[in-house]
């Protein structure tokens, strides 16, 4: 939307714009301190779960790379030989409650990431407004699960957390200032156990993430296509005077946070679709989109996917990868380790992390 557009721009810069909601931001900021106070005086309470939990989360708003990182974090640590659940708000459904998210539930109803997380980890995941709600539901079905990792919720205070670990992009902290001036959603700096970067030019110190698409996309049925072979199949349909059937040209579609990204990382492999069609995050595809990609194969992000299958089950998704730096993996797997080892009745053996061959970037 053109307001959320024009949003962004300011919050890069300190302008007109900004200065002009920067009053509603001390307002903002009051209302934040005054909340995490009254959880820091023990006034309102913060519930905890027994296993450890680790949060993923951002401190500014908007979409920065979170979910490929938290289903980074549990694919590692389930090759670490643990039992990991993952619990989220389920941002964007159109249900209320808590429900476990499973190869049956319909994205629209649990939420785009939680479906993704599940399908691509194959790991427990529930949702709920209440996040712990999610985790007592995950542990009450899945009691053998050793951790769990909260796809968001650093400012869900409500919630007791082992590890807190905030995800950045190229934005960094725009200009600095909180809601609605700025894009910061609580006062930076603040304690964080891992600051990740998602982006190309981190703008303070931290772990940098690598990003890449899959060298294939995948249909609904599991079916796979080479990208070096969409490449081919888009010039192919863009030349005039071809002599290879012809074929439907390429529409390339995002719902994410930043879907030029997408864009651009589909033509640094080479593809290159005749048409692109950026989308708001959390998009819905049944809606009027459906008159906006007849007569055209689709390629979409996994995220989109999950939403958009159900409606064309020929869509190519392109599997993004995230790779975490060793060096952090190594800093997570020893806290985690002692943290494992002061809730022994949880497990009932020792961690896989607390041997060195657990080890793993």
């Amino acid at each position: 939307m053109r307001w959320q557009t024009t949003l962004q721009l300011a919050w890069t810069r300190r302008g007109l714009l900004a200065c002009g909601l920067w009053p509603l931001s001390l307002l903002y900021g009051a209302l934040v301190g005054l909340r995490t106070a009254l959880y820091r005086l023990h006034a309102i309470a913060t519930q905890r779960v027994p296993v450890p939990l680790v949060v993923v989360g951002n401190v500014v708003t908007g979409g920065v790379g979170k979910t490929p990182v938290v289903m980074a974090l549990v694919q590692h640590w389930q090759a670490q030989g643990l039992q990991v659940g993952v619990i989220s708000r389920g941002y964007g459904r159109r249900t209320q409650g808590c429900f476990e998210v499973t190869a049956h539930t319909l994205a629209t109803d649990v939420g785009d990431e939680p479906s993704l997380i599940q399908r691509r980890t194959q790991a427990p995941v529930f949702v709920a407004e209440r996040r712990i709600d999610a985790a007592r539901a995950l542990l009450a079905a899945y009691p053998s699960t050793q951790l769990i990792v909260s796809d968001d919720g650093l400012q869900h205070l409500a919630l007791h957390r082992d590890l807190n670990l905030g995800v950045f992009d190229d934005r960094g902290v725009g200009n600095g200032w909180l809601l609605p001036a700025g894009p910061l959603r609580e006062p930076w700096p603040r304690p964080l156990d891992a600051v990740l970067h998602t982006g190309q030019h981190p703008a303070f110190a931290g772990f940098q993430v690598q990003r890449t698409l899959a060298q294939w996309a995948v249909r609904a049925d599991g079916s796979c296509v080479a990208l070096a072979d969409l490449a081919a199949h888009a010039t192919q349909v863009t030349t005039p005077n071809t002599s290879v059937e012809a074929q439907a040209p390429l529409l390339a579609l995002a719902g994410i946070a930043q879907p030029e990204a997408f864009f651009a990382m589909l033509r640094t492999q080479g593809v290159i679709p005749a048409r692109t069609l950026a989308l708001s995050d959390h998009a819905d595809f049944e809606s009027a989109l459906r008159n906006e990609y007849k007569g055209y194969s689709l390629i979409c992000t996994e995220k989109d996917a999950v939403k958009l299958w159900h409606l064309r089950p020929d869509a190519l998704a392109v599997p993004l990868h995230c790779t975490l730096p060793t060096p952090l993996t190594q800093l997570l797997d020893a806290r985690l380790a002692t943290l494992l080892t002061k809730t022994p009745l949880a497990f009932g053996q020792p961690s896989p992390l607390s041997s060195p061959k657990g080890r793993g970037s």
